[in-house]
């Protein structure tokens, strides 16, 4: 049941969808695409806060793809990779392409050339050691970017923009920026702007897939 290619994916278009096909799911992506829907109806209601906005936006994200409650940061780099080689390689209508190549190439860039969402630059600032050659890593990483660009790799370019937005979701998360901070501003907004419109697009696909393993969900409902 994929959706019109002139329809705009939203909470209400998705949930119409869900009544309409979860009888064919398995349990897990049931609970998967139930909690996902949920916060993506409320990022859709708060326009005014790019903060809170951002952060539903990526527990709805992590509703979808999350299973291992314990990872880290290197487990979550993995749990990324396979998550979007799945979606890509199930993606026939090419909607993901069209958000990362055509609707926010200029944003996406903004981000992978930011210092400030690049895991090693804060590593290196929070006295860990062995990343004080954070610079050289970042030019690295910006090579390797190009790469990525110049063989329209759409699962590997959303793992590098997803690992960024993970470093922004900790500084939120975890404390680590001001609410409605100037700092971060852009980072925050076009964050959000680049999940709002692939978290729809993501649920889309796993609920026209429903045989795709998907994964167990971290907290099943326990009576």
């Amino acid at each position: 049941m994929a959706r019109p290619h002139d329809a705009l994916l939203n909470f209400a278009r998705l949930k119409e969808k869900q009544r309409a096909v979860r009888a064919d799911f398995p349990s897990s992506l049931t609970l998967r695409v139930h909690r996902a829907i949920s916060w993506l109806g409320r990022a859709e209601n708060e326009v005014e806060d790019a903060d809170v906005r951002f952060i539903l936006l990526w527990i709805g994200f992590n509703s979808a793809y999350g299973s291992d409650i314990s990872s880290a940061i290197n487990s979550e780099r993995g749990a990324f990779k396979a998550y979007f080689d799945a979606l890509v390689g199930l993606d026939v209508d090419n909607q993901i392409y069209g958000v990362v190549w055509k609707r926010f190439p200029h944003e996406i860039r903004l981000l992978l050339d930011n210092k400030y969402v690049f895991a090693p630059f804060w590593n290196h600032h929070n006295g860990v050691p062995g990343y004080s050659d954070w610079e050289q890593r970042l030019a690295a990483s910006q090579r390797a970017l190009a790469s990525t660009l110049a063989q329209h790799d759409t699962s590997r370019l959303l793992s590098i923009v997803f690992d960024r937005l993970y470093v922004l979701r900790n500084h939120l998360v975890h404390g680590g920026a001001t609410w409605n901070s100037a700092i971060n501003r852009d980072q925050v907004r076009d964050g959000a702007g680049v999940i709002g419109w692939l978290l729809p697009i993501f649920i889309d696909i796993m609920m026209d897939n429903p045989q795709q393993e998907w994964g167990p969900v971290a907290y099943p409902v326990v009576e």
